[in-house]
């Protein structure tokens, strides 16, 4: 069975431990309803990346406060791109699925749809 790449970003507008944890928590639901057939026992690892200016909490927790207790998670920190948007978190789910590519539904929330257009123009489910 192949391994599938899921990717996602979204923005916050401050960083509280609140807003990371229910920002990120809220990209993990829509990921979930674009791709419907994603079970927590199909993900391989998920990586998430925040911006150097996200430190109040680790947004694996959202993925933790979603029952996913057994998938193994990591966070990291972007490099500081300049022109990368400011309190950023990005994920990428390793996903154990038949699906074929151009099946995967990325999501790209707010105003981190500006990182990848062509992605967040995609209709979710």
């Amino acid at each position: 069975m192949p391994v599938r790449g899921i990717r996602g970003a979204t923005v916050v507008d401050e960083d509280r431990p609140e807003k990371v944890i229910g920002s990120t928590r809220e990209l993990l639901e829509a990921i979930l309803e674009g791709n419907p057939t994603l079970k927590e026992e199909d993900i391989a690892s998920i990586f998430f990346t925040v911006t150097d200016d996200l430190r109040s909490a680790y947004p694996a927790r959202a993925a933790r406060e979603l029952g996913w207790d057994l998938v193994p998670l990591m966070c990291a920190c972007e490099i500081p791109v300049p022109s990368s948007p400011p309190r950023c978190i990005r994920v990428l789910i390793h996903w154990n699925t038949d699906l074929p590519q151009h099946k995967i539904q990325h999501v790209y929330l707010g105003k981190a749809s500006t990182l990848r257009p062509y992605l967040s123009e995609k209709p979710l489910g």
